[in-house]
């Protein structure tokens, strides 16, 4: 019997492997069609799904209704399935070289409990050759198996997107790839299972790696070029959101906009693509460029209003600035890699004092990741505003709203443009 006709007659069960934002949501569409095992070494974000809460909040409480799914912290569990989903973070270190320590333990947590027959797929998103020569070494020492033989092994990049309702594992085409036929026909059909939209049949695992990783290199070099594009206009006198209205108005023109680059997406995955780019003798001029672009932002966005400050008679020793956002986009609570950090980081090196406000961020984990709480509640006498993320409950603020938290000649700083059409009294600037 195949592994799909198994699962759908519940022979055995699936289990996931890391459950953030990217596992969670891909055991929970599972576990409606078939028995899941959720598995994440947090015990605490383990006990909180138990009670149907989602640590990361990006799910409500009827999403774990009537899901056949096991939370668990304990690998023995793992032995009760036989399709194995790893989805867990693969960061950067202080270096922006990739850490893959929570992948290779997750391997070795899979390898340990592996079995014949057993099927093995990567979601977290990896250079090109990373499950072929890495995570498969682990797997065939660990559990004394061979790949193709006695177990079988595959890619499905993810793509959710925090915050996303829209685009969801259900409705994105999903990329699949296997170590052989026979596995990539298997993994086909059990993603096909919740992923309405189709599964797309990738020729090599690691071209499926390789199509993961340019999606957000893509992203990245294009939002580079729109954050270079608003350093010029700026210098120009120019607003950038208007140019950009302007050229949208053609057919072939993309539409990408300058602003903060964070994240465990867009800010991390280009480094994994240049680390294994140089490890081949390349230099990735391109995606590097567009890095250093992009990281340096929240430099430069905390330079260009300290200019504002000065220019506006006041002495930047005793200037007290408000930040609305903290969190690394609009509209979810992930702080990891937020560049608001280093707006604040370089306002304080000026001397300035800084206060940060955020409706979805958690202060204790801000202060934890980045040294600094965030405040309840605005007060007043700002002499400057900056409004870092465009969180749909700041987009009806009105002009008198900020012009009772500001002080005389007190500037709006406006990250993402929102406003640029209902500000017309206060001092004013945007990217």
């Amino acid at each position: 019997m195949l592994i799909h006709e198994k699962l759908l007659r519940r022979k055995t069960c699936l289990s996931l492997v890391g459950l953030g934002y990217v596992g969670l949501p891909i055991a929970l569409a599972f576990a409606r069609r078939i028995p899941v095992v959720g598995f994440d070494i947090n015990a605490a974000r383990i006990d909180m799904m138990k009670r149907g809460v989602d640590p990361s909040n990006e799910l409500d409480a009827e999403a774990f209704r009537d899901a056949d799914i096991v939370f668990t912290a304990d690998k023995h569990a793992l032995k009760n399935a036989s399709f194995h989903i790893i989805a867990v973070p693969t960061p950067i270190d202080r270096h922006n070289l990739p850490d893959l320590a929570p992948l290779m333990s997750a391997t070795r947590t899979v390898a340990s409990i592996l079995k014949k027959g057993d099927y093995v797929v990567y979601e977290s998103t990896v250079y090109p050759g990373t499950t072929d020569e890495e995570c498969l070494a682990i797997l065939e020492e660990i559990s004394g198996l061979q790949c193709g033989i006695d177990f079988k092994l595959g890619y499905s990049p993810e793509r959710i997107n925090p915050g996303d309702k829209e685009h969801t594992i259900t409705s994105i085409t999903k990329i699949v790839a296997g170590c052989d036929q026979e596995a990539l026909d298997e993994i086909a059909k059990v993603y096909e299972l919740v992923v309405k939209a189709g599964v797309f049949k990738a020729s090599s695992i690691k071209v499926a790696e390789a199509a993961k990783i340019i999606e957000n290199t893509q992203r990245d070099v294009n939002i580079a070029l729109m954050n270079e594009l608003s350093m010029i206009f700026n210098k120009m006198n120019i607003n950038t959101y208007e140019v950009l209205e302007a050229a949208g108005t053609k057919w072939n023109f993309l539409k990408f906009y300058p602003g903060l680059v964070g994240g465990h997406c867009i800010g991390v995955d280009p480094y994994y693509l240049t680390y294994k780019a140089a490890e081949l003798g390349h230099a990735a001029q391109v995606i590097n460029s567009g890095r250093s672009v992009n990281d340096g932002m929240g430099k430069y966005i905390a330079t260009e209003l300290v200019k504002k400050i000065i220019r506006a008679g006041k002495n930047v020793l005793h200037s007290k600035v408000l930040i609305f956002g903290a969190t690394f986009k609009e509209n979810v609570s992930d702080i990891r890699n937020s560049k608001v950090a280093d707006v604040v980081n370089e306002l304080k090196s000026y001397g300035v004092l800084v206060e940060i406000i955020d409706p979805h961020a958690s202060s204790a984990e801000f202060e934890r990741e980045y040294g600094f709480r965030l405040s309840e509640r605005p007060g007043s006498e700002y002499d400057a505003i900056v409004i870092a993320v465009a969180h749909s409950k700041y987009s009806d603020l009105s002009e008198d709203y900020f012009r009772s938290l500001l002080s005389d000649k007190g500037i709006v700083m406006d990250v993402k443009g929102i406003y640029r059409n209902s500000i017309k009294n206060l001092p004013y600037m945007s990217l």
